[in-house]
């Protein structure tokens, strides 16, 4: 199958990485999307970035375990034949404070906030230094900036993500590879709608309100499409959180 342009976005099927998907698309790219459980919302999904008259699939993989990692992108790449912007965007949190936190909610979350970047973006990597083009968007969180309390292991994937994406902007691009992240404050999603004490958060952000999907995604866009001078950089989509 031949695309033109193609997009790769994990955790693609709902929230920040479905709005990520469906704004490239609309920039016309064709769009992988990875999800990891829902096959329902990943193919109502595709549908809708169909309708937007692209290229749409998606693959269902776990992004934490290296062997299902490069079995799936082996299989986009023989399919389509290139992957020209990655959004590695998926992620979970494991909440609690650090005196109570196991060993499985830190492996967890470093495992699938921060090695999946590793694992998905090494195998990319190979195709777009072939091509010698590609831009690669990570999405990290204003906590791996400034910590936040109960989301250690969080927080230190989402910092470990920040130096990932400023090492391999320095690596990359001399390969005309741009490395860049998002860094999303609080925003409306399925990972935030259980957060207590939601006014309390609302008075520390300057725009009073918390951000949508598509204010990241749109941030996603421009890092992707339309920043062709801007890489190693860290774009924080907070409506004034930190400032």
């Amino acid at each position: 199958m031949t695309t033109e342009k193609l997009a790769l976005v994990t955790g693609g099927s709902r929230g920040i990485g479905k709005a990520a998907a469906l704004e490239l698309a609309r920039a016309g790219y064709d769009i992988i999307i990875n999800y990891a459980g829902n096959t329902e919302a990943a193919n109502q999904t595709v549908e809708e970035i169909k309708a937007l008259k692209v290229q749409a699939e998606a693959f269902k993989f776990d992004v934490s375990n290296i062997d299902e990692v490069n079995t799936n992108i082996a299989s986009i790449i023989d399919k389509y034949g290139r992957i020209d912007v990655l959004v590695n965007n998926a992620g979970i949190t494991k909440d609690d404070l650090f005196i109570r936190m196991d060993d499985t909610k830190w492996n967890q979350v470093i495992n699938t906030n921060l090695n999946s970047a590793f694992y998905v973006t090494k195998p990319v990597v190979k195709i777009m230094m072939k091509q010698r083009s590609g831009s690669i968007i990570n999405t990290t969180s204003v906590v791996g900036v400034y910590g936040n309390i109960g989301q250690a292991n969080y927080s230190a994937a989402k910092a470990g993500l920040i130096g990932f994406t400023k090492s391999l902007a320095k690596e990359l691009g001399s390969r005309n590879i741009r490395v860049n992240a998002v860094a999303p404050g609080f925003i409306s999603t399925d990972m935030t709608k259980d957060l207590k004490n939601t006014e309390e958060y609302l008075k520390l952000i300057s725009l009073r309100r918390m951000g949508e999907a598509i204010d990241v995604a749109r941030a996603i866009k421009f890092l992707a499409v339309d920043a062709d001078y801007i890489t190693g950089q860290v774009l924080e989509v907070d409506g004034g959180l930190i400032i």
